[in-house]
């Protein structure tokens, strides 16, 4: 399970707020060297900054909403920043400003600052709203709340983005000052551009190793990618039922997540959800867990088995990253090569590098944001749209890839 829930108390982490330093970083060529050396990603292409541009030449309050599939889509922000000419402020888990001092130093210097996902974060909330009223720097904020290696479908995207900016509409409407609060969809995609077998061979074997199999030369990439997800699927059947089950995929994967999810809920929150999306389940039993481990009064067995808790929200969200539609054939490399490292990382808790990839950044036309309240009861308007609109574009951007038989 990787590092993304922090034992200790939580302490907000605000951005460093100066400019020359970020610009000087923008412009030493930094990010892109990073991204080349660790994300795999060595081309960059950029449609649509004339609706960012034009928003900040108004003067209303942006947020961008980037679709979240990989760990390099913050970095690829840079790209946007630069051609739009503006220095961005960005959300950011703070399990992120834990990993290193450096990692730290670097996310905040370039303008991101914490948010909490285990609890009410108001300092951040409160930040967020004050950059959105203020015509200073654009807000990212990656509306999706995880990294999913799912590039072509969005997931359900959480409605905090629909709270910080309307409440921002709102006191620009009563304070000012002139201007609206908007909200642009970001459409990240990549596109493989190298030879498939060659970049992912020899961890599809690395693989097949670790579950004791002999590698069958007659079996396509798309064969074994199979074979490792359900073997994967029947382990935790086995795991946690005492035997693999039958139905559809899909059947299983939704079976074994409420398994894991709803004794949880009804002991930790007095009611079950199994038809609710997955990631408000996932953020509405951390707020209940992950607060008490903070606060060193639990004993070590107590200790023990809020991990254990965790580790079953984990492997809920492990078991959703595999979508049974993904790669139904015709697929795409790029699919093909995101499911492998999905795989990589969840078996090994860490991910390769298997580029060479080329980003497509796209940036839509404005959502103004109204000031006043939502419906109560339904979809918030606001989120509808931009849940619409980023799953078009990335439509769109799909037939960019390679198709696989």
């Amino acid at each position: 399970m990787q590092d993304i829930i922090i034992e200790k108390p939580y302490q907000f982490v605000p951005p460093y707020r100066g400019n020359w330093l970020p610009w000087l970083i923008l412009k030493s060529g930094l990010v892109h060297r990073h991204l080349r050396k660790y994300e795999g990603v060595v081309d960059c292409h950029l449609h649509g900054i004339d609706h960012l541009r034009e928003s900040m030449r108004q003067g209303h309050g942006v947020l961008l909403a980037p679709n979240h599939c990989r760990y390099a889509d913050p970095l690829l922000m840079a790209f946007v920043a630069s051609e739009a000419k503006t220095l961005m402020y960005a959300m950011a888990s703070w399990h992120l400003f834990e990993q290193s001092r450096f990692q730290r130093w670097a996310i905040s210097t370039m303008g991101g600052f914490s948010v909490y996902r285990e609890g009410l974060d108001r300092q951040s909330l409160d930040l967020a709203v004050e950059i959105l009223s203020t015509p200073n720097r654009p807000l990212v904020v990656f509306p999706e709340g995880a990294v999913f290696r799912t590039n072509d479908l969005l997931q359900p995207l959480l409605d905090g983005v629909a709270f910080m900016t309307r409440t921002a509409a709102k006191r620009r409407a009563k304070q000012g000052p002139p201007g609206k609060v908007v909200i642009h969809p970001v459409a990240i995609k990549y596109v493989f551009k190298g030879n498939l077998e060659t970049a992912i061979g020899g961890t599809l074997d690395s693989l097949e190793n670790r579950l004791t199999w002999i590698k069958d030369k007659d079996r396509t990439t798309l064969q074994r990618i199979h074979r490792i997800i359900l073997a994967m699927l029947c382990l935790k059947e086995v795991e946690y039922f005492g035997e693999d089950q039958s139905g559809t995929i899909v059947e299983r994967q939704q079976r074994l997540v409420n398994h894991l999810l709803s004794p949880l809920e009804e002991t930790l929150l007095g009611k079950s959800s199994p038809n609710d999306a997955l990631i408000p389940r996932i953020k509405a039993l951390r707020m209940k867990i992950v607060p008490e481990l903070t606060t060193g009064e639990l004993t070590e067995s107590e200790r023990e088995s809020r991990w254990y808790q965790l580790s079953k929200i984990y492997l809920a969200q492990q078991i959703a990253s595999y979508p049974a539609e993904y790669l139904v054939s015709p697929t795409t490399d790029t699919r093909i090569l995101e499911t492998v490292e999905r795989l990589e990382e969840d078996l090994t808790d860490k991910a390769g590098v298997h580029g060479p990839l080329e980003a497509i950044i796209e940036i839509d036309r404005a959502i103004e944001v109204p000031a006043d309240r939502a419906p109560r009861g339904e979809e918030d308007p606001i989120m509808r749209e931009l849940r619409e609109r980023l799953q078009s574009m990335l439509d769109r951007l799909s037939h960019e890839a390679n198709s696989v038989e």
